[in-house]
């Protein structure tokens, strides 16, 4: 499996974030805009994850756009796995690569449990197997000569006849993949990234999918097939759903694929249509509960986590962390020997927005505490300093010392400087939602309440991106920088995680089996500098949300140091970065610790890996 990453930007003359659609998980992970403004639960940040992976984790690139990404990347099989708690950089979440090393389970004698025509590099060990694996293909470490540590494992060149048309959108020599792409300059993303811009165009994104493709295609076997890729612009605003709904149509009855990567992500529509038509979308919406998904077996699949999961690990988080103690991180001094009093600032922009934030009421009640003021607010630009005035006034009258925010990554300005306006410094507290936790957009909200935030996040610890990031992966080898520098992380999760779900599935290439694939993986090596990502029946989740069709599983602690200097996630200079407590250590449900976090502690903390990790070096080998 592979984790999403968090990159992409753009607007009008620089374009701003504009690549959330297309990319699904993770990073900085992830989530084009926010599935958190739909459903009002926080989209994963696309989690960045390394190339293998499905994201590129918060490697100095953009923040990734997609409104799951609950932001992934990959782990460290030499990690030992620390317990919860222990500080050890290496017990993080794994890079979502969908292929990285796991326990087949095969007892040695037993027959293949793969698919007819796929032989992985550790069934083969496990059977005693002679296979020849070929040059891409390290058999002293079974994993292939790529320059990341998250690898994926080595399958058998496969020779034979593979079925030719085994499914709509596949012959014997292609698979017919649609990219949809949001609008040049769509106004609903230039707002909402107007903090981040770039010079990277439509042409540039395609182009350097098109050169990650190449990549794919010598290291992962796809059975006598290639990838026909076609880029679809969409024909409407990321808001539009009778434009989404059009779009999705077209697919349909003019292009014929087996499959649909990104898509709108602030309507469903686009995903509804081409799951009534039978076509499966990766990452083509924004996030959703798990009944979205396995209401549509097969047809619909993201790489970060889900807005209830997300939900459920905030309030684990703040019922054994911060529940019952004083809140000592609030910049206002009285209140620092004060019982934390929490109040929830939450986006609405639907139905299932009230719906979710009446599930998390529920979920506190469940680990302990109450919400004492709950405030919506709308993402509109209009009323949005308006309602700030009126949230603001609401929190402070209810006593309230710790402010949990879930929404956009825009609204947080106004929210902070309203709170300074009325002389009112509380915690706040992430929570993981869309962007919220990327220095690019923390250092435009107000540094004297910015200066208490603290909190989770879906993205992992961030390394250089020229350190085995989707960046680095590209540059490694084409020879040269990829042509969408920072959109390179928003653009590679999606592909990531399909490559390795197809290298599993085998030469019978239909709906069905690419599912069992993608259900049948372990889930990935747990690493600081990646997410830890599956999909299927784990136990990892709770039996409602399983099967689980969300790859991201677990989360960080973070907290902000508006002296840290150093890069933001699209290279700039500045004063303000996310420090990830204990190296950036993760976290899946169950697991977080008790007690009052390390926030505002220095000691164990990192803001960016200047060298890998321990546990997480990357190996040295030329390209093919």
């Amino acid at each position: 499996m592979q984790p999403a990453s968090a990159e992409g930007s753009n607007t009008d003359t620089g374009r701003a974030l504009r690549r959330y659609g297309p990319v699904a998980a993770i990073a900085v992970v992830a989530a084009l805009v926010i599935g958190v403004v739909v459903v009002g639960g926080g989209g994963n940040d696309d989690v960045a994850t390394s190339d293998t992976t499905a994201s590129d984790t918060d490697t100095g690139d953009s923040p990734t756009t997609d409104p799951d990404a609950g932001g992934p990347d990959a782990g460290d099989p030499d990690a030992g796995d620390p317990e919860p708690g222990d500080a050890e950089v290496t017990d993080s979440a794994p890079e979502a690569d969908p292929d990285a090393p796991t326990d087949d389970g095969t007892e040695s004698g037993d027959e293949s449990p793969l698919p007819d025509g796929v032989m992985s590099f550790s069934v083969a060990e496990e059977l005693g197997l002679d296979v020849d694996f070929g040059e891409r293909c390290d058999t002293d470490t079974g994993r292939v000569k790529v320059q990341t540590f998250f690898a994926p494992e080595c399958y058998a060149p496969f020779e034979g006849d593979n079925g030719g048309a085994t499914a709509r959108g596949v012959t014997a020599d292609t698979i017919t993949i649609v990219q949809w792409v949001s609008q040049d300059q769509d106004p609903i993303l230039e707002f909402l990234t107007s903090a981040i811009t770039n010079d990277d165009t439509n042409a540039d994104d395609e182009a350097t999918l098109r050169g990650m493709i190449e990549y794919y295609e010598t290291y992962y076997e796809t059975y006598g097939r290639n990838v026909e890729l076609i880029v679809v612009e969409g024909s409407g605003t990321i808001t539009d759903a009778a434009a989404a709904r059009a779009d999705a149509v077209r697919i349909d009855e003019e292009l014929d694929p087996f499959m649909v990567w990104g898509g709108p992500t602030l309507t469903n529509a686009f995903a509804e249509e081409l799951s009534a038509r039978g076509i499966p979308c990766f990452s083509c919406g924004p996030g959703q509960t798990n009944e979205y998904y396995t209401d549509r077996p097969g047809l619909a699949y993201t790489v970060g986590k889900g807005p209830d999961q997300l939900d459920l690990l905030v309030a684990e988080y703040i019922g054994k962390r911060l529940a019952g103690s004083p809140a000592v991180n609030a910049g206002d001094e009285s209140m620092q020997d004060t019982e934390r009093v929490f109040g929830r600032i939450w986006i609405e922009a639907s139905e299932s927005s009230v719906t979710a934030n009446e599930r998390f009421e529920e979920y506190a009640t469940d680990n302990g505490f109450d919400i004492v003021e709950s405030q919506s607010y709308a993402l509109d630009p209009a009323t949005l300093q308006e309602s700030a005035a009126s949230v603001i006034a609401r929190m402070k009258e209810a006593g309230v010392t710790s402010v949990i925010f879930n929404g956009d990554p825009i609204a947080p300005r106004e929210f902070t400087n309203e709170a300074t306006a009325q002389n009112y410094f509380p915690e706040w507290i992430v929570t993981g939602s869309v962007l919220v936790d990327t220095a690019a957009f923390s250092r435009t909200y107000d540094q004297d309440q910015w200066a208490n935030a603290f909190g989770l996040s879906n993205l992992s610890a961030r390394v250089d991106r020229s350190i085995g990031s989707s960046y680095a992966i590209y540059e490694w080898f084409q020879g040269e920088p990829p042509p969408a520098a920072d959109n390179i992380g928003v653009i590679t999760p999606v592909p990531n995680t399909f490559y390795a779900f197809l290298q599993a599935t085998g030469p019978n290439l239909t709906i069905e089996t690419f599912n069992d694939a993608a259900f049948a993986g372990e889930p990935t090596v747990r690493a600081v500098t990646a997410p830890s990502l599956s999909w299927g029946t784990e136990g990892i989740w709770p039996d409602e949300f399983e099967p689980d069709y969300r790859g991201v599983d677990d989360v960080t602690e973070i907290w902000w140091d508006p002296a840290a200097t150093g890069p933001d996630e699209i290279d700039r200079d500045g004063s303000g970065l996310w420090r990830y407590i204990d190296g950036g250590v993760r976290y899946k449900p169950g697991e977080i610790p008790e007690g009052e976090p390390k926030a505002f502690v220095e000691e164990g903390s990192i803001t960016i890996y200047t060298e890998p990790p321990p546990g997480e070096s990357l190996p040295d080998y030329d390209p093919l």
